[in-house]
Order: structure tokens, then C-alpha cells, then sequence
């Protein structure tokens, strides 16, 4: 029996209950079905029995995207407390016919905890960190070696490059998923295979849908963005996204946006990070409208324009250009005016950093980045509600140009203060 729960807009009660009764009725065609079943549990596990009964054999069930309902309730409480209660009982019925099941298969993207729809079930095994099942989802270094070499010795040869650099990028662009931390990366197959079969280089995982909810739910809490890659999270909390209203992290996790990078055994914490670039650049290009002023689309705000200027060594007309991002812009901020403008630049700075070479180092109330091209390096200090000479003050202070004194590309530091008087950026110098 199998049971897609991906194949609906779940934009209603009735949009669930219509496809669990077609799944019902459909099985019921098959193995018959009794008046006095009339809810889905009972009706779930009638045809469960009546399978077994008329086939001598116990049944197999699979579940795709069991919490597909719930994730498109997301911001609608009510909505999805009416899908939880729906689903808890109708996979109520997999413990009373467990004598009838011989397996049973349930994938999703999240793992609902509180009030969970599995609360009331001691027989089903979850398989997200177990080590033993690390490997079950993807490719592996030594398969993709084993079973596709002649495939990448193909896209090389069209690519125009070596054997060596084409596995490089594979693993650049699909490689990094751990279910574990004992797991070794694993590739995303999706996009693998669609690499080999169109024999070009593509983020094609990322362009089969678009992470709204994830977005939603950044947005909602004012979650610092650059915190996604270095904030520690326990086992447990990792295990459930019902504190999603006040960490989105573990909904990114488990979705696959953000992976596991490193477990501190003491602790028992773990700090998560993108898994390869094809993730990292989709979702980063995905956030841009939605932390940025809604006039920046115009072609003179768009990211290659920022590109240009940096490998031309032209700092004044960058940093003219990233005034007018903010100032010309049609946007309402809502909360906590620092956390806008540090998340606004996280993702403008993470961008420009899969086309020019940039390191951000962070900390609360402020952002450095030094941007290097083979010419230049530009050391910037941003700072709140200050002034752009307090900016290239703490450079000096701090020394972040110092490691490049005796480096022969021309130097630029910048300061660049953002009022959240007036919601722009208000002064700014370059100092090079």
C-alpha cells in the first residue's frame, strides 16, 4: 500500500481528508470494506487486516511526505492542530494491525514532536541519526567513483575539463549531506544524475521548489541569519521543530537547507552548515528579495553590477551603489531594525562571495568583511547608529588590515555606518 501525500495543495481540512479517503476507497476496491468502518483509522486498518486475510501475506505500507499537510499549515495554528489530530488517528491504526504489517516505510522532511502524530506509537523506528542508516539516502564518494566514473569522464569531456576538476566540482556543488556525524558526506543523487543526463553543471535540487515556509519562519522570529552556521544546538532540539517560533534552525535542518558540520561530545551539540554550494547559493540567491529593498531588482543594483566594481579596484562607485540599495528602495521593516540590516547585509556579503573571494567574521552589532580580488582587498567595518570614522577607527584598533601590509595588491578600508533613524545607510568612507 502506498500512501503520496506530496501530490496536494493543502490549503483546507477537506484537501486532507480528500486524500486520504481516495487512498482508503482505493484499497477498499481492492480488499473489500465494512459499513461500520467510518473514520480513517478504522477504515486504515480494516483494509490493512482484510489485505492480509485474502492474500496470506502481511503487508508492506509506504508513506511519502507524511508531514506534507502541516508544513503547508505552517502560520495557520489552527489549520494544522486540525491535520495533526487527522493524521494521529488515522496512523493510529499502524500499532492495532501491527500483527497484520510486515513493513512499514514513513519519509518526511520534519519531525513534529510536541502533540506528535506518532505519539501513540511504540512500534516505529526513527532512522534520522541512526549511524547504521547513514548511507540509505544518496551517493556515496566510493559509488559515484565506482558506479559513474565513465559518466563524469563524459561531462568532463564536454565541460572542458579534467577528470580530476569534474569530480572537484561534484563535490563542490552536491557533495556534504551527514545523517550522522559517523556518516561519511553523501551526494545529493537528484542532482547528480541530472548533472550526468544534461551534461552541465545546474542547481538542479534547488530548482524543484522553493522554501517559503523556511523563509516564513526566518522572518517571523528575526533570527540572525549569520547565526545559522555557528549557533550549537542539542540532540533534542535538532529532533523537533515545534520551537520553531524561536529557532528556525531545526526546520532548516531538517529539510535539508543546513547539515550537520560538527559534534562537540561533551555537550552533546552540534553546529550545523550548508551541506555544498548548490544549497548555499540557491538558497542564499532565494532570501535576497526577501531581505532587500524591493527596488534593488533594477539592473544597477544587481549583484554583478557590485561584482564589477570590486574587481576594478572601485570602491567609491561600490559603496555609491550599496547607499543607493538601501536608499531607493520600497521596503517596511518589521522588528528589530539591527537584526534587519545585519541579515540584509549577511546575504548581500554571502552572495558576492560565490563571485569574488569574501570572509565575514561576526559578532552582535556588528559585521567585518574583507573582500579579496587578484588586484584588491577591501577591509570594511559596518557599524549602527555610529559614524564611518568610528568604523575605520576600530580597523586600525583591531588591526584586521594588518595581515595584508606587505601584500602587494592595493589596499581599500571602509567605513560604513546604518542609521535605524532613517532605515539607510548615512555615511560611509574609503580610506585607500
Amino acid at each position: 500500500m502506498h500512501l503520496d501525500l506530496n501530490t496536494e495543495k493543502y490549503d483546507s481540512p477537506q484537501a486532507l481528508s480528500d486524500r486520504i479517503d481516495l487512498f482508503l476507497a482505493t484499497n477498499e476496491k481492492l480488499y473489500g470494506h465494512e459499513p461500520y468502518e467510518k473514520s480513517f483509522g478504522a477504515r486504515f486498518e480494516g483494509v490493512i487486516r482484510r489485505a492480509f486475510e485474502k492474500t496470506g501475506l502481511r503487508v508492506v505500507i509506504l508513506v511519502d511526505e507524511y508531514d506534507k499537510p502541516m508544513l503547508q499549515a505552517i502560520g495557520n495554528d489552527e489549520l494544522q492542530q486540525g491535520y495533526r489530530d487527522t493524521l494521529k488517528a488515522f496512523y493510529g491504526a499502524l500499532k492495532s494491525s501491527d500483527r497484520y504489517i510486515r513493513f512499514a516505510f514513513l519519509t518526511g522532511v520534519t519531525k513534529f514532536g510536541k502533540v506528535s502524530v506518532f505519539s501513540d506509537l511504540n512500534n516505529l523506528m526513527d532512522l534520522s541519526f541512526d549511524h547504521r542508516y547513514s548511507e540509505v539516502c544518496g551517493i556515496t564518494e566510493k559509488e559515484l567513483h565506482h558506479y559513474f566514473d565513465a559518466s563524469v569522464t563524459k561531462l568532463a569531456e564536454v565541460n572542458g575539463m579534467s577528470q580530476e576538476e569534474c569530480y572537484a566540482r561534484l563535490k563542490r556543488d552536491f557533495d556534504g549531506y551527514h545523517f550522522s556525524m559517523e556518516s561519511p558526506g553523501m551526494y545529493n543523487p537528484f542532482s547528480v544524475l541530472n548533472t550526468f543526463s544534461k551534461e552541465r553543471f545546474s542547481d538542479y535540487w534547488f530548482e524543484t521548489g522553493t522554501p517559503s515556509f523556511l523563509v516564513y519562519q526566518l522572518k517571523k522570529t528575526g533570527y540572525p541569519l549569520d547565526a545559522m552556521t555557528t549557533e550549537e544546538l542539542s540532540t533534542d532540539t535538532l529532533n523537533s521543530i515545534d520551537i520553531m517560533d524561536t529557532n528556525p534552525l531545526p526546520l532548516l535542518y531538517q529539510s535539508g537547507y543546513l547539515t550537520l558540520k560538527d559534534y562537540d561530545k561533551e555537550f552533546d551539540s552540534y553546529t550545523l552548515g550548508f551541506p555544498n554550494q548548490e544549497v548555499e547559493r540557491g538558497f542564499i540567491k532565494y532570501l535576497l528579495p526577501f531581505y532587500t529593498p524591493k527596488a534593488s531588482d533594477k539592473s544597477s543594483y544587481s549583484i554583478s553590477q557590485f561584482v564589477k566594481d570590486i574587481r576594478q579596484g572601485d570602491a567609491e562607485g561600490f559603496m555609491q551603489r550599496l547607499e543607493d540599495f538601501f536608499a531607493t528602495g520600497d521596503y517596511q521593516v518589521m522588528g528589530n531594525l539591527e537584526i534587519y540590516f545585519q541579515n540584509t547585509l549577511y546575504v548581500f556579503f554571502r552572495l558576492l562571495g560565490f563571485y569574488v573571494e569574501v570572509e565575514r567574521r561576526t559578532s552582535r552589532g556588528r559585521i567585518d568583511v574583507v573582500m579579496q580580488t587578484p588586484d584588491y582587498v577591501y577591509v570594511l567595518e559596518l557599524k549602527i547608529n555610529q559614524t564611518a570614522e568610528a568604523a575605520l577607527q576600530q580597523i586600525e584598533d583591531k588591526g584586521y588590515a594588518r595581515p595584508f601590509a606587505s601584500d602587494p595588491r592595493r589596499l581599500f578600508k571602509i567605513g560604513v555606518n546604518f542609521s535605524t533613524d532613517t532605515k539607510l545607510i548615512d555615511d560611509w568612507k574609503v580610506v585607500g
